[in-house]
């Protein structure tokens, strides 16, 4: 399978501090219902990094995979950029030193949007046989102080760097996405009224959350699955692990019900430990499954993928 796509390396960056929950400086002002979400979110503990920019965390991710010179580079867009009218994809690349890649933004899928970039770089690759590799990159930081996200989840500090090229591994065997554009203003941040540090993410409805869009979601991502299995010709049994976003602990049980396969212990431990890392988590957990010794070659993962936009993601991946 040398002339397929798949993953030449990944490096993930995540700070040494930790900070519990309960000691965020905004918990003691939350209400009775938002603190007990905070408690019960499966988040003990967040990563932080102390001012650090996005872009420069996303050029630190890309360093470390040591020399690289992609034909693209793609930055999965943060929760804000770090600068109006400018490019955070440009910034990034002149920091990392790149110099011959064409840099952009995947932006608007949220949490989605590592998955859509993987299968986005795949289908670049596979368009033009004159480029050699893409860089997708991306560093989670809250929108504005605060870190929990009533009723979403409680945000983290990382970043990661990962590449795509032809005979990399694990391949990506399969992939399918769908947006739903009538979720578009569920969240928002009145950010133009107001300083950063003052930013507030507003929830148009918690019900419709919690309720409405997690309907959709089990609708699309149980048929995504099935979808991404017939185009691959395998079943779920064949499946080696699952893996999906870590949210909440809630949520791993919501979708294991959905699916009647266990989600990989090796989400809820990243989701306990380092909360909520966006676009990230997923990266993460493939990252660290991949790294553990558990998986043989010719092994077959699924990950799953969603976002509060509306966006779904599945694909599978052949070790």
């Amino acid at each position: 399978m040398t002339s397929a796509i798949g993953i030449g390396a990944i490096h993930c960056l995540l700070p040494d501090e930790r900070t519990k929950v309960v000691d965020l400086p905004e918990f003691g002002l939350l209400g009775h219902d938002e603190q007990e979400f905070a408690r019960a979110s499966g988040v003990d503990t967040v990563s932080v990094f102390e001012d650090a920019a996005t872009t420069d965390l996303a050029a630190r991710a890309i360093a470390g995979l040591g020399p690289v010179d992609p034909d693209v580079l793609m930055l999965v867009g943060p929760r804000s950029p770090e600068v109006l009218l400018g490019s955070d994809s440009g910034s990034v690349e002149h920091q990392a030193g790149l110099k011959k890649a064409f840099s952009f933004t995947v932006d608007g899928l949220g949490c989605a949007g590592s998955s859509a970039a993987w299968a986005l770089a795949a289908d670049l690759l596979k368009a033009d046989a004159g480029r050699e590799s893409v860089v997708i990159a991306h560093a989670s930081r809250p929108t504005g102080a605060d870190r929990i996200r009533f009723p979403v989840t409680v945000i983290g500090d990382g970043a990661y760097a990962m590449t795509m090229v032809r005979g990399g591994r694990p391949v990506l065997r399969a992939h399918r996405q769908e947006t739903d554009g009538s979720f578009h203003d569920l969240f928002r941040v009145d950010y133009k009224q107001a300083p950063w540090y003052e930013w507030r993410e507003e929830c148009e409805s918690a019900d419709r959350y919690r309720f409405e869009l997690a309907m959709h979601s089990q609708k699309r991502l149980g048929r995504l699955v099935r979808e991404v299995l017939a185009d691959a010709g395998v079943e779920i049994p064949q499946v080696s692990a699952t893996l999906m976003q870590n949210v909440t602990a809630s949520a791993y049980g919501f979708y294991e019900t959905l699916l009647g396969v266990p989600i990989h212990p090796v989400c809820g431990r990243h989701l306990s430990e380092l909360g909520h890392l966006g676009a990230m988590d997923v990266v993460l957990n493939l990252d660290r499954l991949l790294r553990s010794g558990e998986l043989r070659e010719g092994d077959l993962v699924l990950v799953l993928n969603n976002s509060p936009v509306a966006a779904w993601a599945v694909t599978l991946w052949e070790v």
